[in-house]
C-alpha cells in the first residue's frame, strides 16, 4: 500500500503551529527585494503599456524566460500592436516575429484568433473582466488576472508556480493546484496584497526560493518561514 505523500501541497502535510505572519513577510518583501529585477509583466504594467500588450506579452512568456520575451515581445510590437494591425499580420508573419519563444506556432494561431475575439464580439478593446478574458483562446487564469491588475490596474490576483510553491512552503495555504491556491488566497488574504503578491514572490522564486535548494541563507525572511517540504537548502 503507498504510503500518504508527504508533499508541502498534500492535504495531509501539517500546518504549522502558529499562522503564518503574512502581512510581516509581504511587507518586508517589499523592501528587502528591489535589488531584483521583477517580472517582465510587471515592468510592463509600471510604464502604462496599454492591456492589448499586456495581454499578448503574456501570452508569448507563456513557458518562455523573461529575457527572452522582453526581446520578442517589442520586436512584435514595434510592428503590429492592435487587435486589427496583428489579424493584418497573419499566422505566418506573426510567428516569424515572435521566434524561438516556446510553442510559437501555436501562440501565433491563439494570437490571430484572440484578435478576431477581440474586433468581432468587444470592438477592438480587451475586456477587464476575468470571466470575459478566460473565454479568450489560451487565456487561463494566470494570464487573466495579470491582464486585470497589470493591464488596467484592478484587484487580481495572479498565481503561478512559484505563488502556488512559496505560499504552500510557507505552510499559508494547503492546496494541490495553483487555481486551488488562487481560491484560497481570495478568501484570506488582504486584498492590498492581492495585486503585488505575484510580482513579490515570482522575484522571490527566481532569485531565492527555488524549487529544490532554495537559498535559504539570504533570504529576507527566512527567520518566519517554516520551510515546509524544504530537506535541503543553502
Amino acid at each position: 500500500m503507498r504510503k500518504p505523500s508527504s508533499s508541502p501541497t498534500s492535504p495531509s502535510a501539517p500546518l504549522p503551529a502558529q499562522p503564518f505572519p503574512i502581512e510581516q513577510a509581504l511587507d518586508t518583501l517589499e523592501r528587502e527585494l528591489t535589488r531584483f529585477t521583477p517580472p517582465l509583466i510587471d515592468q510592463m504594467g509600471e510604464v502604462s503599456q496599454t492591456p492589448f500588450r499586456i495581454l499578448i506579452a503574456t501570452i508569448l512568456s507563456l513557458r518562455t524566460k523573461d529575457t527572452l520575451t522582453a526581446v520578442v515581445a517589442p520586436r512584435l510590437f514595434a510592428v503590429a500592436d492592435t487587435p486589427a494591425a496583428m489579424l493584418a499580420l497573419g499566422v505566418e508573419r506573426i510567428a516569424e516575429l515572435i521566434y524561438p519563444v516556446g510553442f510559437y506556432r501555436v501562440k501565433a494561431r491563439q494570437i490571430v484568433a484572440i484578435c478576431q475575439i477581440l474586433l468581432e464580439r468587444y470592438g477592438g478593446e480587451v475586456p477587464s473582466d476575468l470571466d470575459e478574458l478566460l473565454k479568450l483562446p489560451g487565456v487561463g487564469r494566470k494570464t487573466a488576472n495579470l491582464v486585470v491588475t497589470a493591464g488596467f490596474g484592478l484587484p487580481g490576483i495572479c498565481v503561478d508556480i512559484h505563488v502556488h510553491r512559496i505560499c504552500n512552503r510557507w505552510g499559508y495555504v494547503q492546496t494541490r493546484t495553483p487555481e486551488e491556491t488562487e481560491m484560497a488566497l481570495r478568501a484570506r488574504l488582504p486584498q492590498r496584497y492581492w495585486t503585488p503578491i505575484n510580482r513579490l514572490l515570482v522575484t522571490l522564486g527566481q532569485n531565492i526560493c527555488h524549487p529544490t535548494s532554495p537559498r535559504c541563507s539570504i533570504c529576507p525572511i527566512r527567520d518566519l518561514c517554516p520551510r515546509i517540504g524544504v530537506t535541503r537548502s543553502r
